[in-house]
């Protein structure tokens, strides 16, 4: 219980782990309980969304929708997007990324990645109404913690000064890539059937091209890389629905 609650304390602002001080041992045993922290969020804005959709239209509520997933984490994930943008096109060597990602400052690219996701996002949970739209919300977050679980299964830690994601990542297994499998493929059948399994393999798909690239770009992940991760994955279920339903496959 003791690393589920360090799992919602690091990954949310919720009140559920207030006075909690984990040690790094405790801190990287909460990793497996990353999934079921993104079905926390994700089963508690799909209430939330259907309670206010007896109040607004679609349009609305999907504003809310994000701007929930947003706040629940205290924009730590979107603050990571920006600064890996302004880091990776930067078109500098891997060194001058990594300096360019510690910056605290925002630049162009940073706030360009920003709104472009946050719109693509309301607009893809816009587009999915219906049946629908409750698994594609519980997928959302449960995508995005899975690609932080994915990336650091998978990558190597590049900042030789440590950080908070490095105290995680000594304690990351290959297994947790293959773990973050199995409960977006678990979950995303169960409450979707073939449309969500197809989602969760997608938001999978997602973690692994992403890992990838930033392996390339600087040949393993940060923090912010992490934070990056996250958002990126949280648009595959919404972005695979509509696809479904707009092309009529399903």
């Amino acid at each position: 219980m003791k690393r589920f609650l360090a799992a919602i304390q690091f990954l949310t602002i919720l009140p559920l782990a207030a006075g909690l001080s984990p040690d790094e041992r405790t801190l990287g045993g909460s990793l497996p309980f990353f999934p079921a922290v993104g079905i926390l969020i994700g089963g508690a804005v799909a209430v939330l969304d259907w309670g206010l959709g007896h109040l607004f239209p679609v349009p609305v509520t999907s504003v809310l929708a994000v701007i929930m997933l947003i706040a629940v984490s205290g924009a730590l994930h979107i603050d990571g997007l920006a600064d890996t943008a302004d880091g990776f096109f930067s078109a500098r060597p891997r060194e001058r990324i990594l300096a360019i990602m510690k910056d605290s400052r925002t630049g162009p690219m940073g706030v360009t990645a920003i709104v472009c996701v946050v719109v693509l996002k309301i607009a893809l949970i816009a587009s999915v109404a219906g049946p629908w739209r409750w698994w594609v919300l519980l997928l959302t977050p449960l995508s995005g913690r899975c690609a932080l679980l994915t990336n650091m299964a998978l990558l190597p830690y590049v900042r030789p000064e440590g950080g908070l994601a490095g105290v995680f990542h000594r304690s990351r297994s290959r297994l947790h890539a293959v773990w973050s499998l199995a409960v977006l493929l678990a979950v995303g059948g169960l409450a979707g059937r073939v449309p969500g399994l197809i989602a969760g393999g997608v938001a999978f798909l997602a973690a692994l091209l992403f890992a990838a690239y930033s392996f390339r770009r600087i040949g393993g992940l940060t923090g912010d890389t992490l934070g990056a991760a996250c958002e990126l994955t949280e648009l595959c279920p919404a972005l695979a629905a509509a696809a479904l339903l707009h092309g009529g496959v399903l």
